[in-house]
């Protein structure tokens, strides 16, 4: 649910286990007492965070994950429910941090998000889907360019009752039929939405979230959190509006938002993250206004693009596009009709896209309290390699960060994507425990 259902584990899960000789030790290795619980290792030597697997994590007890895509109502999740991922996932501890090794088994390589390709029938640049689409009878009609992600949640101070026994799905709310008042005269909408937010004003959950394409550029995951999005005042008729997952660093700034229902503002965010490549240009300089990338990099086969190439000039604003689809740009135009390179491969649902479609977003690094994770991801070729680590006790005063210091036992859940931004498979009930 970016949105619906707690966020929690996608992503087939990636074995390839490479071991390297370094930070050797030799320790008989210790066993959780039940599937559900992951052991944290208390280990004097660190692993190197760079997504190759040092022979220290031998010591770490793997416990094996299987996410399912859930069935949470109002079709939120069609199309993927009961598909399952797997994967392990090992904890170590020191007394400065706390080590993750996820490992995702995935045939298939996704990071680009809603990238965008030239289609020759229109003329036109558009941008593909992060899910997959449907027809009216359920038939797959093209597939899903989202990302391959994965989060872990965690109960803050214990503030969110249900977590104990509900995990992730403790601040996940979907959303069935609701009066909508923002119409007049009011009227029942079906409230198809879902998003999460937790049921009480001081209950929060620590939400990590592991975007790879981040991981490979900047070397940090994605710190959020969940709060109660002010409430049932205005959680209970919105239909799926009342989003309870903020940045970290961002609170409540006092005021409200200027249209109904009114909701609570937060105080605002540097840019980070992500930006959306994506601009409105008139074709030929006069005609219809169409979307097209905001930024290329000319003739180049990329993944993705980081803002930093929107300043240094290695990416390119696009300045003007034409009605046969040619775009302008500084020093040069891109011919999307000459090739397939910028064009989808074939007409099957499942065809792919040429090799230099463009990012259908602009990657920054994580700032302050969003980067408390550090990260590698590396894809093996049958699956992801996550490597991360966080201090046990981060400098947040804002009471948005789990504290680990206390090496007491935690419920947490988690989710993976599989090639889409919004649908997942989850795995709750879960809890560390650390070997003492």
């Amino acid at each position: 649910m970016k949105t619906s259902l707690t966020l929690f584990l996608f992503v087939s899960f990636g074995l390839l286990f490479v071991y390297c000789t370094k930070n050797a030790q030799v320790v008989a290795p210790v066993t959780s007492a039940s599937s559900n619980e992951l052991l944290s290792y208390k280990t004097s030597t660190a692993p190197t965070i760079d997504g190759t697997i040092d022979a220290i994590w031998d010591n770490a007890t793997k416990v094996n994950l299987a996410a399912t895509v859930p069935d949470p109502g109002s079709n939120l999740f069609t199309g993927y429910i009961g598909e399952m991922y797997t994967g392990t996932l090992r904890s170590m501890y020191d007394g400065q941090n706390i080590y993750f090794l996820a490992e995702i088994r995935d045939n298939d390589k996704s990071i680009k998000s809603a990238p965008w390709y030239f289609n020759p029938t229109t003329k036109l640049w558009a941008k593909e889907g992060t899910s997959k689409s449907f027809d009216a009878n359920g038939v797959m009609t093209r597939i899903g360019f989202g990302e391959d992600k994965f989060s872990m949640l965690w109960n803050v101070d214990n503030s969110t009752a249900k977590f104990s026994t509900q995990t992730c799905y403790a601040s996940c709310h979907v959303f069935g039929p609701y009066m909508d008042y923002s119409k007049t005269p009011a009227a029942m909408s079906p409230g198809t939405g879902g998003n999460h937010y937790t049921n009480g004003v001081n209950e929060k959950i620590d939400m990590w979230w592991l975007h790879p394409n981040r991981g490979f550029a900047f070397g940090n995951m994605d710190d959020n959190y969940q709060d109660w999005a002010g409430g049932p005042t205005y959680t209970a008729v919105t239909g799926g509006n009342g989003n309870g997952r903020h940045f970290d660093d961002l609170v409540l700034d006092g005021n409200k938002s200027a249209t109904w229902p009114f909701r609570p503002s937060y105080t605002a965010d540097a840019t980070q993250g992500s930006i959306a490549n994506t601009q409105n240009l008139k074709l030929d300089g006069t005609g219809t206004s169409v979307a097209v990338p905001k930024w290329i990099i000319p003739n180049a086969a990329v993944d993705f693009i980081k803002a930093a190439d929107t300043l240094s000039g290695v990416a390119k604003k696009v300045t003007a596009v034409s009605s046969t689809g040619v775009l302008t740009y500084d020093g040069g135009t891109i011919d999307p009709t000459v090739g397939t390179d910028y064009q989808r491969l074939g007409t099957s649902a499942t065809a792919e896209l040429g090799s230099k479609c463009f990012p259908g977003n602009i990657v920054a690094p994580v700032l302050r309290g969003r980067a408390d994770i550090s990260m590698s991801a590396v894809y093996t070729g049958s699956g992801w390699i996550y490597e991360y680590k966080r201090a046990l006790k981060t400098t947040d005063v804002l009471n948005q960060d789990i504290d680990f210091t206390g090496l007491n036992d935690q419920p947490f859940g988690v989710a993976f994507w599989n090639r889409c931004n919004n649908q997942h498979g989850i795995h709750p009930g879960l809890l560390l425990k650390f070997q003492k």
